[in-house]
């Protein structure tokens, strides 16, 4: 009987629909800390990802299928999937509604100034020095336009933001008032107020905000990155800081996590920083949950997986 291994223990309302979909199947719930390699050799179906699954996953003749419970596959030995025709998909869409919240919980922080008054709380001060700005007419450019990026769109739109996409292909998207190819950063960059990071993480995309992306950016805009700490040269983000080209960032990922208590980022007035904690969610389990049982009904049917199937020539 084939194998459904999974990391994650589904209640029992989604444990009846995954016994319905594939009854042919056997559903085996075993916690990260306590799964065994022999475990993860005999699964055709993993559900859930650590990197210490990795090698025994790569041993076996059985996987044929790993839906990740995260959206970044960043991690995941995709060459060596690939070999094997192994698929692999990813809980991308989870994060939409957190994360553009987020990135407008953090925006509107910078804009009226409540970090400002945050600090000054804790120490005790009655101060009302700092700006007080609105986001009402600015220039919002999207980098990265996929699940998040949409949804970040719309929330700026309700704003009454203007809408700058960046994409690889450039294709328009609802929400977005104007999308440029990523060859297209420095006319893009130059219209931004805020330019948001919501790039996966691939060889293209690794420091893709450098010295010249900074440089190509409006004077004084705010930076928000919630897509992945690898895609920011911290020393060229500092530098763009320090040089009054941004007036301020808000950050949720770091090219070293955690963030080392003697960064100088860490001491900055004008950085709100977040512990990668941008897509946590009550929500989330339930969410993952639903894309699995979309796969799991076309995978017994034998069919192509329909939602958040890893092309692994673009690695994301």
């Amino acid at each position: 009987m084939p194998i459904i291994l999974t990391q994650y223990e589904f209640p029992e309302e989604q444990v009846r629909q995954i016994r319905e979909i594939a009854p042919d199947y056997e559903l085996k719930s075993v916690p990260i800390k306590e799964v065994t390699p022999e475990q993860i050799r005999e699964a055709d179906i993993l559900v859930g990802w650590n990197r210490k699954m990795e090698q025994a996953a790569l041993e076996s003749d059985n996987l044929k299928w790993v839906q990740a419970w995260s959206a970044g596959v960043d991690y995941f030995p995709m060459d060596r999937f690939a070999e094997k025709n192994v698929q692999l998909t990813n809980a991308g869409g989870v994060h939409a509604i957190p994360i553009s919240e987020h990135i407008f919980a953090v925006l509107l922080a910078m804009s009226r100034n409540l970090h400002g008054n945050i600090r000054s709380q804790a120490r005790g001060k009655w101060e009302k020095s700092g700006s007080y700005g609105e986001i009402s007419g600015l220039t919002m450019v999207i980098v990265g336009t996929g699940h998040i990026g949409r949804a970040t769109a719309r929330l700026a739109k309700a704003f009454g933001m203007r809408t700058v996409g960046v994409r690889h292909s450039g294709r328009p998207e609802e929400h977005i008032d104007e999308m440029y190819t990523t060859d297209g950063i420095r006319e893009a960059f130059a219209q931004g107020d805020v330019i948001v990071n919501i790039l996966p993480l691939t060889d293209e995309t690794r420091h893709f905000f450098d010295r010249e992306s900074f440089g190509y950016m409006k004077k004084g805009a705010r930076f928000v990155n919630v897509g992945r700490g690898q895609s920011v040269d911290t020393e060229a983000l500092i530098e763009a800081l320090e040089t009054g080209i941004l007036s301020g960032a808000a950050l949720d990922v770091f090219e070293q996590e955690p963030l080392p208590e003697d960064h100088p980022l860490w001491t900055r007035e004008d950085v709100v920083i977040t512990p990668h904690v941008a897509g946590n969610t009550d929500h989330y389990d339930a969410r993952a949950a639903d894309i699995f049982l979309d796969n799991l009904r076309a995978f017994v049917q034998g069919e192509t997986l329909p939602r958040n199937l890893v092309d692994y020539s673009k690695k994301y």
